[in-house]
């Protein structure tokens, strides 16, 4: 968080801010480890209920997004309190886009639940991936809480590994659909999902980006992940 500042109450804004934010973050979490679980089980209620919380995000987002503006209107910040209004602003984005993606994994898994019985995939790489998505979103989360630029660059060090597991799945799909062309129907909603996951993992890199905007005032957007981890 930024310093203290001569208005107290510019301080108890920007902190039920925050909390905002990581009460939005953790709801975004929770849908995560629902889709997730849902697709190891295919349970139809936990699809359902990630569908259903998705609703929440979209009118948190809005919420959280009116208040940055009337923060800014109310106390014209400057400098790294900008920055942060600004950030939270976009951070919110990238969770509702994360919880987006969730929901798109809970849709997949009900088609593949109700199109493809008999048809089975080895989805070991999604389900790893998945965890670690999951794991780097909680750990941008609090980077972002405690404005740690250490643990921001790990992050965005971290995120290649799912990538990497995503290539990885993408060709043992490619294989598996050309050995067997069943499974193409029941492969393409995998690799929609895989996708979802890695999409995630983007989010929560981009979160962990705008700790080092807000700190450093610098914009490591599109910046090579050697580059922001010497910054």
């Amino acid at each position: 968080m930024s310093d203290k500042h001569l208005s107290s109450r510019f301080d108890v804004d920007l902190n039920l801010l925050l909390t905002r934010l990581l009460e939005m973050g953790g709801l975004v979490e929770a849908q995560i480890a629902r889709a997730m679980e849902a697709l190891n089980a295919f349970d139809l209620t936990l699809i359902e209920q990630v569908l259903e919380s998705e609703r929440r995000l979209n009118v948190m987002e809005i919420e959280i997004d009116e208040e940055v503006s009337n923060i800014i209107v109310r106390r014209q910040p400057t400098a790294r309190d900008l920055r942060l209004l600004m950030a939270v602003s976009k951070c919110i984005t990238n969770l509702e886009r994360a919880g987006d993606e969730a929901r798109k994994i809970a849709k997949r898994t009900r088609r593949i639940d109700e199109k493809h019985v008999g048809l089975t995939v080895n989805i070991a790489e999604i389900k790893a991936s998945g965890e670690m998505a999951a794991d780097i979103l909680r750990r941008a989360l609090d980077a972002f809480a405690r404005m740690d630029t250490v643990a921001a660059a790990q992050i965005v060090r971290d995120d290649e590994a799912i990538d990497n597991a995503f290539a990885a799945f993408v060709r043992k799909l490619i294989t598996s659909m050309m050995e067997d062309p069943r499974t193409i129907p029941v492969g393409l909603d995998y690799l929609f999902i895989a996708k979802a996951i890695e999409r995630i993992g983007d989010h929560a890199t981009n979160i962990a980006e705008f700790v080092v905007y807000v700190v450093k005032g610098t914009d490591v957007r599109h910046t090579p992940r050697e580059q922001i981890e010497r910054s």
